[in-house]
């Protein structure tokens, strides 16, 4: 399976898989969340409109408010997309009690809120990127309601 974020991780730990990732979820939580948070393309291109992600709730705002130019580059679009829900569940995660991270089977990430509830913040990230519905903000208030 091809999973764009996973790139460095394999790096880190001689090119193992997406499987592998979900075994290590259950030992090294933090080094996941550490993974899921580097965002890199959406952190440049956020710092080249002079905006720095400090993974608040803020800095979801000020991303809702900054001229989608992504949208005029098909190639760069579903990464920034990809990039952008992995923040918003950084986001979630280190700022809504009790949320973490899981990792379904095949490797795809989601956020668990204490009631259960799982957020599909890459999808989330992804609409973002392509129409800017739903904004981030707004899925991270819910987030923080539930």
């Amino acid at each position: 399976m091809n999973i764009p974020f996973l790139d460095n991780w394999r790096k880190r730990h001689g090119g193992e898989d997406a499987a592998s990732l979900a075994s290590v979820v259950d030992g090294d939580l933090e080094g996941v969340a550490e993974l899921l948070s580097e965002c890199e393309l959406l952190r440049v291109r956020a710092g080249q409109n002079g905006l720095e992600l400090d993974d608040s709730p803020a800095s979801l705002e000020a991303l809702d408010q900054l001229p989608p130019r992504w949208r005029d580059d098909p190639e760069e679009l579903p990464w920034l997309g990809n990039d952008a829900g992995l923040y918003l569940g950084t986001v979630i995660v280190r700022t809504v009690p009790g949320a973490v991270w899981h990792i379904w089977p095949g490797g795809h990430p989601v956020v668990r809120l204490v009631s259960g509830r799982e957020i599909q913040v890459v999808e989330s990230g992804l609409d973002w990127a392509a129409t800017g519905a739903p904004e981030l903000s707004q899925v991270y208030a819910e987030a923080a309601e539930a």
